[in-house]
C-alpha cells in the first residue's frame, strides 16, 4: 500500500530522472540489482527519491568499468566498510584511467603539432641544421635482422612502448650506422626510436649527439630512398662535411595520412662533421 506521506514515482518517472529508459530500471529488477520500493495490486512498479542515489552509484561502478555481475556482489555483502572499500578501489581506478587519458591528449597535441609543422616544409629541400641533444627511446639491437625478425622487433617495440607508458606521440624512426650507409643498406636500421621530450628514470635511453645534420626528404616507396641519399651526399660534400656515426629516418607522411606509398614522406638525418 502507498504511504500517502512518501512521493512515489512510477518506472517512467524515475526513468526520466535517471536519464535512462524503462527497460534499464525493468532489467535491474529482473537480476535483483534495482528493485522498485513496492508493487501495487495491478503489479505496478514504484520507486522512491531515497532510490535514485542507490542507482547513481550503479551507473558510477558501471562508468570505472565494474560489471553488473560484481556489482551484485558487492550489493549483497554491502556494509559502510565495504563501501568505503570500494570507493577507495575505484578511485585508484578512475586516478588511472585520468594518467591515461593524460597520456592520450599529450599524443593527440605532438600529432596536431608536428602535422602543422610538416604543411610548412619544402620537401625538395636540403638544409644543414644545428639540433641540440635529444633523448631516444631504443629498441634492442635489429641491425642484419631478417624480415621476420624485423616485423617480430617492430611489434616487440610497440608493445613494449604501450606497456611502458612510452609512446609519445613521436613517429617510430630507425637509426642506420654510418657503415651500413656507405655501403648503401639504407634500410638495414641498427634501432628503432621514438623521442622522449620528457625521459622518466628507470628506462635506458640513448642521447643522440647534439651537432650538425644534413636534413632532406624522400617522397615515395622506400625503394628509392638510394636517389635521395645520392642528393644528401651530395650537398654534404659540397659543404665540406663528411658523414658523422648515425643516419637518423622517420616518417612525416605515412599511411596515417596519404593512401598511396607514392606520397608517403620520410625524413633523413644524417649527423655530419666538416672534413679537417
Amino acid at each position: 500500500m502507498l504511504n500517502k506521506n512518501v512521493k512515489y514515482f512510477t518506472t517512467g518517472e524515475f526513468a526520466k530522472i535517471c536519464k535512462v529508459n524503462k527497460q534499464t530500471l525493468i532489467y535491474y529488477d529482473q537480476i535483483g540489482l534495482l528493485s522498485p520500493i513496492m508493487k501495487d495490486s495491478k503489479d505496478y512498479r514504484y520507486y522512491s527519491l531515497a532510490q535514485y542515489d542507490f542507482f547513481s552509484v550503479i551507473e558510477l561502478l558501471k562508468a570505472v568499468g565494474m560489471s553488473l555481475k560484481d556489482i551484485q556482489q558487492y550489493m549483497a555483502e554491502k556494509s559502510p566498510e565495504n563501501f568505503l572499500e570500494l570507493m577507495h578501489q575505484q578511485k585508484e581506478i578512475v586516478a588511472k584511467k585520468r594518467r591515461e587519458l593524460e597520456m592520450i591528449e599529450n599524443i593527440i597535441d605532438v600529432k596536431i603539432k608536428t602535422t602543422e609543422e610538416a604543411l610548412h616544409l619544402h620537401f625538395d629541400d636540403i638544409t644543414i641544421e644545428y639540433f641540440p641533444e635529444d633523448t631516444l627511446y631504443l629498441s634492442k639491437n635489429i641491425e642484419d635482422s631478417t624480415e621476420e625478425q624485423f616485423v617480430k622487433a617492430v611489434s616487440d617495440f610497440i608493445e613494449e612502448l604501450d606497456r611502458s607508458q612510452l609512446d609519445t606521440g613521436y613517429p617510430i624512426g630507425g637509426i642506420t650506422r654510418r657503415e651500413q650507409v656507405l655501403a648503401g643498406n639504407y634500410d638495414n636500421y641498427s634501432y628503432l626510436y621514438i623521442e622522449q621530450p620528457n625521459p622518466r628514470e628507470g628506462h635506458p635511453y640513448f642521447k643522440a649527439i647534439e651537432g650538425e645534420f644534413v636534413i632532406g626528404y624522400h617522397v615515395g616507396p622506400s625503394a628509392k630512398l638510394g636517389e635521395t641519399y645520392t642528393r644528401l651526399f651530395n650537398v654534404m660534400h659540397e659543404k665540406g662535411y663528411e658523414l658523422g656515426q648515425y643516419v637518423y629516418e622517420e616518417y612525416v607522411y605515412d599511411a596515417v595520412i596519404k593512401n598511396r606509398e607514392e606520397e608517403y614522406v620520410t625524413k633523413i638525418m644524417m649527423e655530419v662533421k666538416k672534413v679537417k
